[in-house]
This record gives C-alpha cells, sequence and structure tokens, in this order.
C-alpha cells in the first residue's frame, strides 16, 4: 500500500461498463512525511473520500479486489483514508 493526498476529481461522460458508478479521483502519491513523490495519478475510489484528504491506495492487480467486477480496467484504488500519520 501507498499513501497520497487526494487533490482532485475526474468527471468522465463515458466510462468501461465494469466501472459505470464508480468515482475517480486524482492522487497525488507522497511519503511518510507528507511530500509529494512521483507524478499524480487516477485511482478508482472505493471508499468516498474527499478532497485534500490523505488516503492509502493500491496498485496492479490488486487494484481490481475492491470492485464488483474482478476483471476491471483499473490501475490504482483507493482502499483507506489516514487519520494521523506519526513519525518517529
Amino acid at each position: 500500500m501507498f499513501l497520497a493526498r487526494v487533490i482532485g476529481t475526474i468527471w468522465a461522460t463515458r466510462k468501461d461498463e465494469s466501472l459505470v458508478g464508480t468515482k475517480m479521483q486524482l492522487i497525488q502519491p507522497i511519503d511518510r512525511f507528507a511530500k509529494n513523490i512521483g507524478e499524480p495519478l487516477v485511482a478508482i475510489d472505493t471508499i468516498g473520500a474527499g478532497q485534500g484528504e490523505t488516503v492509502y491506495y493500491v496498485t496492479a492487480r490488486e487494484a481490481s479486489i475492491p470492485l464488483r467486477h474482478a476483471l476491471s480496467p483499473v490501475d490504482a484504488s483507493i482502499v483507506g483514508i489516514v487519520d494521523v500519520i506519526e513519525n518517529y
């Protein structure tokens, strides 16, 4: 799992049939100190995250597991909202 911050919502009038009814978010990957790493990416939102929230997401084959259709064309899915990050 990886950390990210939700920076926007993607609106699409046409999607793959297996993604109809799902929300797509633009997320910025971050490190444990909340610093941006890498480029923003699109992730399917399976939990109802909002803009500005810190989330954790999964990629690759695991990204389609939270969806109704196991073979959905998804590269990343948001699977949790982070309450607090404690750095020691």
